[in-house]
């Protein structure tokens, strides 16, 4: 009886844990853990619901070998039409103490990053994001040529829940 709710209850915990509002996810690797700014990560989604909304995420995992707090990113989000908006985004990625926010055991974090919020997609066709990293050093004008100790990165799109 015993075994037969430990196994209930792991059921259970498996498929609350599911995101029900998850309608695109994928991730890209980051070479060695060394990312070039001149190489922006490439992300194509389309057939969303133009009645719905949406939120998206950008999802980094960093390892020990990233050497800062924050993390800046550019990020080009291109419509079907031709049109794309550009934004410059700053995420914090460790307390002041050192300490890596994000979830995950061990020398790798995982971020969920917000990117765009109840945003929606009208236009049927493909949309494409691209992520690159504009990091620098204190005092630097020039950026990173490559960014040490970002391991993948992903973006997520999730429907907006209903109020």
């Amino acid at each position: 009886m015993r075994n037969k709710f430990l196994f209930l209850f792991i059921a259970v915990l498996a498929l609350s844990s599911c995101n029900e509002l998850l309608v695109y996810s994928d991730y890209k690797p980051i070479k060695e853990g060394k990312w070039q700014m001149s190489q922006g990560v490439d992300f194509q989604f389309s057939e969303l619901d133009s009645t719905e909304t949406y939120n998206m995420f950008i999802n980094i995992r960093n390892d020990d070998t990233f050497a800062f707090s924050n993390l800046f990113l550019i990020t080009e989000l291109e419509y079907p039409s031709g049109n794309t908006v550009k934004d410059t985004l700053e995420y914090r990625m460790a307390e002041p103490t050192g300490e890596w926010l994000g979830k995950g055991m061990g020398s790798v974090k995982e971020n969920k990053l917000w990117y765009k919020e109840n945003i929606d997609f009208p236009n049927s066709g493909v949309y494409k994001v691209n992520i690159s990293h504009a990091m620098r050093k204190n005092g630097d004008v020039e950026g990173l040529h490559i960014l040490e100790g970002v391991t993948d990165v992903g973006l997520e799109i999730e429907k907006a829940p209903k109020l």
